[in-house]
Parts: C-alpha cells; sequence; structure tokens
C-alpha cells in the first residue's frame, strides 16, 4: 500500500512514497509549473489525485512536482511524451506551434463563466473529440481533465480610464487569439507564463496582464498593480492535464477507468470551483488597492465589435494552414450551445 504524503500543499512535496510496495503497486509521475496552493491545483489535481488513490484502494499512487520543478510549461508536452512524467500540466497557449487549434476555448467574448467553457472544451477534448484527434491524438498525448478559466481581465500598473488607456501598454498575454485581441486593441503583446509574471512587472518591463481574478493572487501580483477592468471579456486560457497513450495503455484496465472516471469528474467539479472563487478575488484584489474600472459604453461597444472578428480570423488563419480551424470553431460554438 502507499503513504500519502501531501506535502506539495504544505510547501513541500505531494506525493505517494512506496514504503511497502508490493508488485501490483503503481507510482505516477505528475508535473506541473503552477506555484504550490494555486487554485488550479487545488480544484482541479488534488481532487482527481485523491480520487484516483481511493478508486484503486491506495494501490495507484503519485509523486508530485509543482513549480517547473521538473521543466517549464512550454516543455510540459515532450515531458510527457517521453515519459520524464506521467501526467503533465498541458497549456494550450504555451504550445501554439504544436496546439494551435487548442486555443479555439481561449477566445475572445466565447462564454461567460469557467464552467460554461471547460464543458464545452471538454466535449472537444475527451478522446474521441474532434481536439483529440486533430491535435492530442497525433502528439500521442490523451486528456485526463480539462479547465478554462473564467474570463479575462486587463489589469495594469497604469491608470485604466478608457479604451484609449490601453494603447502602447505591454501586455502579457497567453499567446495565440489573446495576443491577437490585445493588439487589435492597441496593446503590445508579450507573451510569457504566469511565474515570470510578477519580476517582470516589479522592474516596469511590464506594463499589465491580462488574467482572471483569481490568477492574480497566487503570484502575489497585487502590489504591483493599480487599476483593472471589470465587466469585459478578454478571453481566457484553457489547460489539461495529460497522459500519453503509450503509458495509458501499460495500465491496467482497472486504472485506466479509474483515471478516466477521476478526471472527468475533477472536471465538472473544479470549474464550479473556479466560478465560485472568481467574485471572492475580485474583492481581495480590490480590498488590495486596485481600482476596478468600468469603461464607458461606447468604449465597451467598440471592444466588442473589434473582438467580434477575432474567431473568424483565426480560424481563417489555420485554414490557410491546412488545419482545420473552422471546422473546430463550429465545433466548439455548437459544443456552447
Amino acid at each position: 500500500m502507499k503513504q500519502r504524503i501531501w506535502g506539495a500543499m504544505a510547501g513541500l512535496a505531494l506525493g505517494v512514497s512506496a514504503t511497502a510496495a508490493t508488485a501490483q503497486d503503481i507510482t505516477l509521475r505528475v508535473a506541473d509549473s503552477l506555484p504550490v496552493d494555486h487554485y488550479i491545483a487545488t480544484s482541479l489535481l488534488v481532487p482527481f489525485l485523491a480520487e484516483v488513490e481511493e478508486k484503486s484502494g491506495g494501490t495507484v499512487g503519485f509523486d508530485y512536482f509543482p513549480a517547473q520543478q521538473l521543466g517549464k510549461a512550454k516543455d510540459m508536452l515532450s515531458l510527457t511524451q517521453t515519459g520524464v512524467t506521467d501526467i503533465g500540466y498541458i497549456g494550450a497557449s504555451y504550445l501554439a506551434d504544436k496546439l494551435p487549434l487548442s486555443a479555439v476555448a481561449q477566445l475572445p467574448g466565447a462564454f461567460d463563466s469557467s464552467c460554461e467553457g471547460t464543458m464545452a472544451y471538454w466535449q472537444l477534448a475527451r478522446p474521441g473529440g474532434v481536439l483529440d484527434q486533430a491535435e492530442y491524438a497525433p502528439e500521442g498525448v490523451r486528456a485526463l481533465m480539462v479547465l478554462a478559466l473564467a474570463p479575462y481581465q486587463l489589469f495594469s500598473a497604469r491608470e485604466i480610464s478608457d479604451l484609449a488607456s490601453f494603447k502602447g501598454q505591454k501586455m502579457r498575454t497567453s499567446g495565440g487569439t489573446q495576443s491577437l485581441a490585445m493588439s487589435k486593441l492597441g496593446g503590445v503583446p508579450v507573451q510569457m507564463s504566469a511565474p515570470e509574471t510578477r519580476e517582470a512587472l516589479s522592474r516596469g518591463t511590464l506594463d499589465a496582464v491580462v488574467f482572471p481574478h483569481s490568477s492574480i493572487p497566487p503570484y502575489d501580483l497585487t502590489p504591483h498593480l493599480k487599476s483593472a477592468t471589470e465587466g469585459l471579456n478578454l478571453g481566457s486560457f484553457v489547460l489539461a492535464y495529460m497522459i500519453s497513450q503509450q503509458k495509458f495503455d501499460s495500465l491496467p484496465e482497472a486504472v485506466q477507468t479509474a483515471l478516466t472516471e477521476a478526471g472527468e469528474n475533477a472536471t465538472r467539479a473544479a470549474c464550479a470551483r473556479v466560478d465560485a472563487l472568481d467574485g471572492a478575488d475580485k474583492q481581495a484584489i480590490a480590498d488590495g488597492g486596485v481600482r476596478f474600472v468600468a469603461l464607458p459604453e461606447a468604449d465597451v461597444a467598440q471592444i466588442q465589435e473589434i473582438l467580434d472578428g477575432v474567431g473568424a480570423e483565426w480560424a481563417a488563419d489555420l485554414d490557410a494552414r491546412g488545419k482545420p480551424g473552422s471546422e473546430v470553431l463550429a465545433a466548439f460554438t455548437a459544443a456552447l450551445r
């Protein structure tokens, strides 16, 4: 049997040690780039690990490596493919060259809540879905669970008052469609992983970040911010925890079933948790001195008009590159309905 060690959430390493291992015991390595106690990990990953351990009667355990211990976000796909980790955190924006179609769930204005976006994305990303067939299976991986974050706002170290104040700001985006959207609004997109944003803001090499409310506290960004938009929908970020198909196929059928069922349950529960956190985290940010600004109605209408064309442009660009962009956009739109 495995002894559960929940150390990563306490600043050490979450894992399960093989203190009395038998031939039937299985230990899977899990890696991500998230800080300890990040809400994505606590909402999505931790319940998943606990359910798999429970379903397996303790014969399946995990060694968890958070905070880029095994590699940066952009490396997680290759780490999963090569078996350095068995289960890896895959952020679509960090892998736009290999997973461009997955950015469909990050288009601005697409959905109004985490659960709305998550469940639509899951229809496409789960084994057999259009994204699985077009992107994941060819890369030799399969999604165990996914999450789309709540709609993004602009958080700035400068004062925001109207659309004109967006112009020229160096804005951290997660890349892809979000970079396209921010450039159309006058910003200067800078693609970087979330863990890099605090230092960039503190040094002044970054003026703003495009984030959901709940991503501000984990990276301690509030002290470096002055203002933020409210009521906009500047896109989102989608992620999955994936396993290589080869590793999945090597596991006993009962373990495969446990992973599949726990992933489905974690996906559904995590988005509800993220939606519940969104409002509370916004209030905490405001209490920390960040001023939330409702832009003038005319500017909001202009922003919406500008962003409405991003999805079609994104799909057309992928179509021209021989990727089924329009097909995937249509599938995601249908899933949202």
